[in-house]
């Protein structure tokens, strides 16, 4: 053992030398021979590596909440590229045609339709359904929050009065509060504004049932005459000031129909009336009526009465999403504007048919009757109820007493957002519904839907457990507050903008999922050929011959996307195409009860939906378009679909020019924009084709020892898809369309007197309709700029 008198030096013994090996030089070079080797098959393998495509990135903030949006994530496939990665397609598509199940649909339908679900009001179904999702496999899914500006109801009145004073002042201008005390008024009809409880449907009688309301209406109390205004669109309102109809000062009894309501109480603001009362007439309805022999619901088909539709009276053409924060997500402490610019400053009510029918009654004989008028103001649906439809104004002793009381809060609402992560991050399917409904049901709007997108979950986590792991990664959303005016998914695109347009392939919404038999959709022209596939491989509840699809029943028609539905901010404020699907009614089936008590459980169960078929139908079209755009190598869009529309669109603005009465208008060429589409269209047809070819070699099969073909294949698809993923942004027009700057889309948007229907090339028609021509060669000029755009990134 070492101590202090230890040597500090202690003398070692060293042997002899070790005899070296006999070849030692032979066996440094095979050392280095085989080390040179083995590092430059190292580089070998990880060049095609280095070269394949990452993310793309733009200069924006990336969020940290959603994969594939932070620097250097990669775009690398998975090992089994291009194959489906633990399940073939074929296993996939099986899992969901096959786990669907009618009696699960019942289910949900039953929870989402059990109580009311206003928007604001709804968070235990957000929990519920965030729970739901992670049970069924999607572990990664938050409630995400919003604080917006809406309104609940206090209180209402309408009342028909009516008394002996005939004064000039009475019969000009409205009543003022001041004047109302110093008339004796006798009240002819007091509205019930409220729908009949029915022993037949449960829900018609909760204690805690939503009042009839207009999201967005204006508190107030006028009364005054009243003149009725067929379905207050804007050319309705120009017949009548053309006709010499008094309405400032007045009260607009409109119908429901034609135009988005919020647009009708618009108008009539613009034109100095008062307010707005809005009734369903049974002229909606069809064949469908009492009037036709068909008993009303409960005890059949036809409408029920007392049914009120509830809504939005947001300007929805105008922005969408919460009014005080346009173009901005509605965060706690962000600014808040002014939002009359985008909501009533008049009081507007929802009434039956049953309660408008006094009213409607008490204006025969005055004024010219709807029958003087063109032929979009024939077909009432009252007549026979003794209805003559006569426009008024009314007597200046018979008014209407509008009463309307409207809380305005700053209050949450509640996304619910699930996640399963893909392989190729950069790339995200989106698929949508909104949760909130008007009243206590929603059955069909927009719980089949909810109903829907559980069931589509539920099939893939099947598809999960059995070790699916998808190519692109997918997000899934239930919106609140769709309802006032697509605001749930309005913020949320407004706030993961920057991502969505990193990374978005496409949005899928379904909102009203299923009312009745009929398959509806309305796409971006991307998105045809998909949708055709996915129905082409769905039986349809309805066959009249054994093995009949959803596509051999469908006509193919498919809509231009306008607005009503939460596709509208993908589509028309980031430029993600987008699409909408749906069975609605046709003129066989019963009514719908729109936006009513009765779009509950018991009318979807007893005259929608009997044997939930149709609820797993298009759980089915949904799920397979998804997987068709989530799996195949080559994203399955079509960019010489949209060329050809182009050229369609721009025919009909053609029409429109030289139709008009202008000689000014007549005149305008549109040859620049159609020799570019022309161009356009050559180029999309040789991209197509080019995608096709590349298609072809995937099909083939490339060996796994082929690393090196497989990675250059997967970089020629990399860049296939990424111009298939921008092409739609190329249409966006940052400072947006004239009058209202939120929509940028230069092809697309909803009518501006429209709303739900689709306008296309908005920014040249409501020039035209304005006989601006220096509009028209500015929008002229933006458009062609935005074809040759997308021209060059397929060029690239």
């Amino acid at each position: 053992m070492a101590d202090e008198r230890t040597a500090l030096i202690q003398v070692v013994r060293i042997g002899p030398p070790r005899q070296r090996y006999t070849h030692s030089t032979l066996r440094s070079f095979c050392t280095i021979a085989l080390g040179t080797t083995l590092t430059f098959l190292l580089i070998l393998f990880l060049l095609p590596a280095a070269w394949l495509p990452r993310g793309h990135h733009h200069g924006h903030n990336e969020s940290p909440w959603f994969p594939g949006s932070g620097p250097g994530i990669s775009s690398r496939p998975h090992r089994e590229w291009p194959q489906s990665n633990g399940l073939s397609y074929k296993e996939l598509q099986e899992i969901l045609l096959q786990t669907p199940n009618e009696s699960k649909a019942r289910e949900w339908s039953e929870y989402y339709t059990a109580g009311p679900h206003l928007a604001g009001k709804n968070l235990s179904q957000a929990v519920w359904t965030k729970e739901r999702w992670q049970e069924f496999g999607v572990e990664s899914t938050e409630v995400v929050a919003y604080d917006v500006y809406i309104n609940y109801p206090l209180g209402h009145r309408l009342a028909l009065l009516e008394t002996s004073v005939m004064g000039s002042e009475t019969a000009t201008e409205h009543i003022s509060d001041k004047k109302v005390k110093d008339v004796e008024y006798n009240v002819k009809y007091e509205c019930s504004l409220e729908e009949d409880v029915l022993e037949e449907d449960r829900t018609s009688g909760l204690a805690d049932r939503v009042p009839t309301f207009h999201g967005y209406s204006a508190s107030g109390n006028v009364t005054a005459q009243f003149v009725y205004v067929n379905f207050g669109t804007y050319k309705d309102f120009e017949d009548l000031v053309k006709a010499n109809v008094s309405l400032e000062g007045k009260i607009a009894i409109a119908k429901y129909g034609g135009i988005f309501r919020g647009l009708k109480i618009k108008r009539a603001q613009e034109l100095g009336m008062i307010g707005t009362v809005i009734y369903t007439d049974p002229q909606e309805d069809g064949e469908i009526t009492e009037e036709n022999g068909y008993k009303t619901y409960p005890d059949g088909p036809a409408r029920n009465p007392s049914s009120v539709q509830r809504g939005s009276a947001q300007f929805l053409s105008v922005a969408p999403g919460d009014p005080t924060t346009p173009g901005y997500p509605s965060k706690p402490g962000v600014p808040r504007q002014d939002p009359h610019n985008t909501i009533p400053s008049i009081p507007s009510l929802p009434i039956s048919y049953m309660d408008a029918l006094p009213i409607l009654k008490a204006l025969n004989g005055h004024g010219p009757k709807a029958s003087d008028f063109n032929k979009y103001w024939q077909g009432g649906g009252l007549g026979y109820k003794g209805v003559t439809y006569n426009i008024g104004p009314s007597p200046p002793n018979v008014v209407l007493n509008l009463v309307n009381e409207q809380e305005y809060v700053t209050t949450p609402l509640w996304n619910v957002i699930g996640v399963i992560n893909g392989t190729i991050p950069d790339e995200v399917i989106v698929l949508g519904n909104h949760r909130d409904a008007w009243i206590a049901g929603g059955a069909v709007d927009p719980n089949s839907g909810s109903v829907a997108m559980n069931e589509l979950i539920r099939s893939m986590g099947v598809a999960l457990r059995k070790g699916w792991k998808p190519l692109r990664t997918i997000v899934f959303a239930s919106w609140d507050g769709e309802e006032y005016g697509l605001i749930g998914s309005t913020e949320w695109v407004e706030e993961y903008l920057p991502w969505l347009s990193g990374s978005a392939v496409a949005y899928l919404n379904v909102d009203v999922g299923t009312g009745g038999s009929a398959f509806r959709s309305a796409a971006s022209p991307l998105l045809n050929k998909a949708v055709y596939e996915a129905t082409s491989l769905v039986l349809s509840p309805n066959q009249t011959v054994k093995g009949q699809t959803i596509r051999d029943l469908w006509s193919g028609h498919i809509g231009t996307m306008g607005s009503g539905s939460d596709f509208t901010a993908f589509q028309d404020f980031a430029g993600v195409p987008s699409i909408d699907l749906s069975f609605t009614r046709d003129k066989d089936s019963a009514v719908y009860h729109y936006h009513s008590n009765y779009d509950s459980f018991d009318w979807m169960d007893k005259f929608g939906d009997k044997g939930w078929h149709y609820h797993i139908a298009i759980t089915k079209v949904w799920a397979l378009l998804a997987v068709n755009l989530v799996e195949t190598p080559i994203i399955q869009f079509n960019v010489t679909d949209y060329a050809r529309g182009l050229g369609i669109y721009l025919q009909k603005v053609v029409d429109k020019a030289e139709s008009s009465p202008s000689a000014e208008m007549k005149a305008i060429s549109f040859k620049n924009l159609e020799y570019a589409i022309d161009h356009l269209l050559n180029q999309t047809i040789s991209f197509d084709k080019y995608a096709t070819s590349l298609a072809g070699k995937i099909q083939q099969g490339v060996p796994r020892w082929k690393w090196w073909t497989k990675a250059k294949l997967f970089v020629k698809v990399k860049k296939v898809n990424d111009k298939y993923k921008y092409f739609e942004r190329q249409f966006l027009y940052a400072g947006g369309l004239d009058s209202r700057s939120w929509f940028k889309h230069v092809v697309f948007a909803p009518g501006l007197w429209t709303g739900y229907a689709g306008d296309v090339f908005p920014g040249l028609t409501e020039s035209l309709d304005a006989g601006n021509r220096t509009a028209i060669e500015r929008w002229s000029t933006i458009i062609e700029a935005s074809v040759k755009a997308a021209t060059k990134l397929l060029e690239a």
